[in-house]
């Protein structure tokens, strides 16, 4: 049976990113910058949301965790919001993005 109504985007820092990978948590770690602000510098284990993503997203179980993650958490929150709207429930967005791991978790990863 649906939810009456959709649920909200849980809105995480890198930090907090950091600490679910370091529970073990299952999740897809989904970036939706450009392939060439990734050639910049990723947070390890995330891929990028191009067309074969979304679509294997798309048919995914829609209470699997999803984490979306831009450069400052903007893109990733109309992301998270664009699956929340198609049923997803389980979704995060990294508020501060990869700018905020490169200043919190990772320094090795370049700002830009």
């Amino acid at each position: 049976m649906g939810r009456l109504a959709p649920v909200d985007v849980r809105e995480i820092s890198a930090l907090e990113l950091k600490a679910m990978r370091d529970r073990g948590e299952a999740f897809d770690l989904v970036d939706v910058r450009s392939p060439a602000e990734r050639a910049i510098g990723v947070i390890p284990g995330s891929r990028i949301l191009d067309q074969e993503t979304y679509e294997e997203l798309l048919q995914a179980d829609p209470d699997a965790p999803i984490v979306f993650t831009c450069h400052f958490g903007e893109r990733s929150r109309a992301a998270a919001e664009h699956f929340r709207q198609r049923g997803f429930t389980n979704l995060y967005n990294v508020r501060d993005g990869i700018d905020g791991w490169s200043r919190t978790v990772d320094p090795g990863v370049p700002r830009y």
